[in-house]
């Protein structure tokens, strides 16, 4: 068999540009607003939020995002599921339906098979017609290192968006899906270990989530992929001027991820996630495993949303700003 992670550097959203790099990038980039727009911007980049999402001039609300990555799994059928399902999820972040998709292929050909890219786009397709959405052509460029993913658009209820940025004092934190995807894929990478219990967690949709929390009349969320929970959470609390408390014993996480840490199986994304976060943390008496468990760079993660939604457990609160963004408690 083929061991696609062996042909990439990094692995799923453990290898995106650290979040401390892309802040810096974005705040020197100063990106031209249109003279006379087709659409009101209602989410752009100031919140760092999930995705863009605008208003044309008939009302109609569209989400739009992209989202790609090297490997994650050795099995090609598999990461095209994962990539799309992960790419699909921002929509699902935002409140919003996806409509259609666009393929997003890097391949190098003189590397490997054409056969293997055909998979790849099985697993994606399958997933985006589960999600009742339209997979439409897309685009594609020979590379050295192989990468996957979706362009998605999507339509929402401009009354109904699920931002970071709504988040108020005295809301539960609930998390749709347990962390420890970085480490598991990172030893599934080093050792070719298979864990199909991960593979499940990230190619299932954030579909049924997100419908249930706005069926709640929640109207705050991130999901968490590549920066981990830590730095969602302290993005999300930073765009809404307020404080997250986790309480670590409640996050769920998945079997095995604990001793893969122990082990040493932690990517390097999750130290850089811990790494960027800490100024701006509370963490007296937590062990070190657990804040790199809770800084673990997930790829298709779940929803974290401030309310409480079925079957999904409370891991924390939103308080009145304390001068950390997150504090967590052992």
């Amino acid at each position: 068999m083929t061991r696609l992670t062996q042909y990439a550097q990094g692995g799923g959203c453990a290898c995106k540009i650290p979040a401390a790099d892309l802040e810096l990038l974005l705040s020197s980039s100063r990106l031209p607003f249109p003279r006379h727009p087709e659409a009101e911007l209602l989410v752009g980049l100031e919140s760092g939020d999930d995705a863009a999402v605008v208003r044309t001039q008939d009302g109609t609300v569209i989400i739009s995002t992209a989202d790609f990555f090297t490997p994650v799994v050795d099995d090609p059928y598999d990461w095209g599921r994962i990539a799309a399902a992960n790419a699909l999820s921002d929509v699902y972040a935002m409140g919003g339906r996806p409509l259609v998709a666009l393929n997003l292929l890097c391949w190098p050909p003189d590397r490997l098979p054409y056969e293997l890219a055909s998979e790849v786009l099985r697993g994606g397709a399958e997933v985006a017609a589960q999600a009742g959405c339209h997979l439409a052509g897309g685009h594609s460029v020979v590379d050295a290192e192989p990468k996957y993913g979706l362009a998605v658009t999507g339509a929402a209820d401009p009354d109904r968006l699920l931002q970071n940025s709504t988040g108020r004092p005295g809301l539960p934190l609930s998390l749709t899906k347990p962390l420890g995807l970085g480490v598991l894929n990172n030893r599934h990478k080093r050792t070719g270990e298979v864990f199909p219990h991960a593979v499940e967690t990230m190619t299932r949709l954030n579909a049924e989530a997100s419908r249930a929390a706005l069926a709640a009349g929640i109207r705050c969320a991130t999901d968490v992929t590549g920066f981990g929970l830590l730095g969602h959470l302290h993005k999300l609390a930073r765009a809404s001027g307020v404080t997250a408390v986790i309480h670590a014993p409640a996050v769920p996480v998945l079997d095995g991820a604990a001793q893969a840490v122990r082990e040493g199986f932690v990517p390097g994304g999750s130290q850089r996630n811990l790494d960027w976060v800490t100024p701006h943390l509370d963490h007296r008496g937590v062990p070190e495993e657990t804040l790199l468990l809770l800084a673990d760079a997930q790829t298709s993660g779940g929803l974290l949303v401030a309310g409480e939604i079925p079957g999904a457990p409370v891991i924390g609160e939103l308080i009145e700003h304390t001068g950390h963004t997150v504090i967590v408690r052992p």
